[in-house]
C-alpha cells in the first residue's frame, strides 16, 4: 500500500509538472503571436501612412502648357489632382502612375523632358497625384491594392477630356499592380448589358471597358504585389526578416484586395507592353523582372518590347540614362501606335 502510494504520489507530480511545463510553452507561445500580431499590424500601419511628398515646383519658363484637374477616384469618395498637356492631333493618351511615397512627377521636375517628347510625338500626357499623395487627398497608401481605383478615375477623367480614343497606362514601381489591378476589374470587350451587371456600379458605370486600355509601359515589375512591400519592410521595420512575410496580407486586408500574381498578369495582357528596369536592380531584382519578360516574351512576343539600363538600380534607369529611357519609350509607342495610327488615317 505504502510503495502504490508513494507511485501514485510520483505520478502525480509528474503529471502536474508536465502540466506546468506545457502551460509554460504554450503561455511564450500566445505572447510571441501577440507580439508578431502587433508587430504586423504596426509596421502595416506606418506603411500605409507614409508621409506625403510635395510637388517638385517647376519653373513656368520650362513647363508645357497643361490645364489643373480635379477628379474623383472610382471609389467615389477620393479627391485626386492632376496636371492635363494637351497637343494637336494626338495619336493617344499617356496616364503616368507613380510610385508609393512619390507624386505626379515621379523624377522630379527632370520629367518633363519626357513629358515635352510626349507632346511633341503627339501623345496628350496626365500626370496625377494618386491617393495620400502630392495635393490628392485621402489618408493612406496600399501599394496598388487600393490606388487601382485611382487609375480608373484617371481613365475615366481623360476619356471626358481628351479626344484620344484610347489612354497607355505608364506605372512606376507599386504603379505597376495598380495598373493591372485596374485593367482586370474592368469588363471585357463587348460584354451585353447583362453581363456588365454583375460588376460593381462603379466599375459598370465608367462608360468605358478594357478596349480603352491600348498598351502598357511598367517600369519595374514585380512578379507579386506584395514583392514591393516585403524589402521595405525587412529593411525598415523591428524583426521585419519575420514580418515581412504577414504585413503586406495586413495592408490587403485592410484594403479588402488579395495578392496579385503580377508575372502571370503581365504575361497574359493582351495589348503592346514594355517593360524597362535596372540591370543592377537588388530591391525587386533585375533577375526576377528579365524573367518576367521572358514569360511575357514565350506569350506575347509580337507585343512585348524591354529594355534594360545597364546599372540602374530600383527606379534609376530614368535618372542614370534618361535619353536611353526616353528612346525607348518612344520606339515602343511608335512601333505599336504611331504607326497604325497613320495607317488608320491612310485608310480613310
Amino acid at each position: 500500500m505504502g510503495s502504490g502510494f508513494i507511485g501514485e504520489k510520483k505520478a502525480g507530480r509528474k503529471k502536474h509538472s508536465f502540466i506546468l511545463r506545457t502551460a509554460l510553452v504554450l503561455s511564450i507561445l500566445a505572447a510571441m503571436l501577440i507580439t508578431l500580431i502587433f508587430l504586423t499590424v504596426s509596421s502595416a500601419n506606418n506603411l500605409m501612412r507614409i508621409g506625403k511628398t510635395d510637388v517638385s515646383s517647376v519653373p513656368s519658363n520650362i513647363l508645357p502648357n497643361y490645364s489643373v484637374t480635379s477628379f474623383t477616384s472610382a471609389d467615389n469618395q477620393t479627391s485626386l489632382q492632376g496636371w492635363f498637356f494637351k497637343t494637336k492631333n494626338p495619336i493617344s493618351t499617356v496616364i503616368v502612375v507613380h510610385d508609393t511615397g512619390k507624386n505626379r512627377l515621379q523624377f522630379g521636375v527632370d520629367m518633363i523632358d519626357m513629358v515635352e517628347t510626349w507632346l511633341n510625338n503627339n501623345y496628350n500626357v496626365f500626370l496625377f497625384d494618386l491617393r495620400h499623395s502630392g495635393t490628392s487627398e485621402g489618408d493612406t497608401s496600399a501599394y496598388g491594392y487600393l490606388e487601382y481605383r485611382d487609375v480608373l478615375g484617371a481613365v475615366a477623367i481623360v476619356k471626358q477630356i481628351s479626344v484620344t480614343t484610347d489612354v497607355v497606362l505608364y506605372g512606376i514601381g507599386t504603379g505597376c499592380t495598380a495598373c493591372v489591378l485596374a485593367y482586370d476589374a474592368l469588363p471585357d470587350e463587348g460584354i451585353s448589358e447583362i453581363e456588365l451587371k454583375s460588376y460593381p456600379s462603379n466599375i459598370a458605370s465608367l462608360g468605358f471597358d478594357k478596349s480603352y486600355i491600348c498598351g502598357m509601359i511598367f517600369d519595374s515589375p514585380a512578379k507579386s504585389s506584395d514583392d514591393y512591400i516585403k524589402p521595405i519592410v525587412q529593411q525598415n521595420e523591428p524583426l521585419g526578416f519575420i514580418t515581412k512575410n504577414f504585413v503586406p496580407y495586413a495592408i490587403r486586408i485592410s484594403s479588402g484586395s488579395s495578392s496579385v500574381n503580377l508575372a502571370t498578369s503581365i504575361a497574359r495582357l493582351p495589348i503592346p507592353v514594355q517593360i524597362i528596369y535596372g540591370g543592377h536592380d537588388t530591391f525587386i531584382g533585375a533577375d526576377k523582372i528579365s524573367q518576367i519578360i521572358k514569360e511575357r516574351e514565350r506569350i506575347n512576343s509580337n507585343l512585348t518590347k524591354s529594355k534594360m539600363i545597364s546599372g540602374a538600380g530600383y527606379l534609376e534607369a530614368y535618372t542614370l540614362d534618361r535619353t536611353t529611357y526616353i528612346d525607348s519609350v518612344m520606339d515602343f509607342l511608335n512601333n505599336y501606335f504611331a504607326i497604325k495610327s497613320r495607317e488608320g488615317r491612310a485608310g480613310k
